[in-house]
């Protein structure tokens, strides 16, 4: 009886080990996931003002005229519709310009592993 419980608790220990190294892997995936997509999107958005001179008034735009396949969906809250957008500043040249977004940031309000919150990834 006592091998039992010995070998049920080294069971326990070793899944308990297992699950956290596999919740981190899983979280790394997720990190990486969300660093590609930023910098995808910046890079369209970067794209679409070398282009058109102004930047794009929403991240639809940037798939709309093709400078992306579609708005990617943020890892990190599942979702396509919680990015947050950085307006630009207002042209002082053409004050008449419509203002659109230049930076792209994810709408989580996680802490990722290195400390730092996803929402405040550059």
């Amino acid at each position: 009886m006592i091998e039992l419980l010995v070998v049920m608790t080294l069971i326990v220990v070793l899944a308990t080990v297992g699950m956290t190294q596999y919740r981190q892997s899983v979280t790394r995936a997720e990190e990486a996931v969300l660093k590609e997509n930023l910098f995808r999107m910046r890079d369209a958005v970067d794209q679409f003002y070398a282009d058109k001179n102004k930047y794009p008034s929403d991240l639809a735009e940037l798939s709309s005229e093709g400078y992306i396949r579609e708005v990617p969906t943020d890892p990190m809250t599942k979702s396509k519709d919680t990015w947050t957008t950085t307006q630009a500043e207002p042209d002082a040249n053409n004050p008449a310009s419509q203002v659109g977004i230049y930076d792209v940031k994810s709408g989580s309000d996680r802490t990722a592993l290195d400390g730092t919150r996803y929402a405040d990834w550059n």
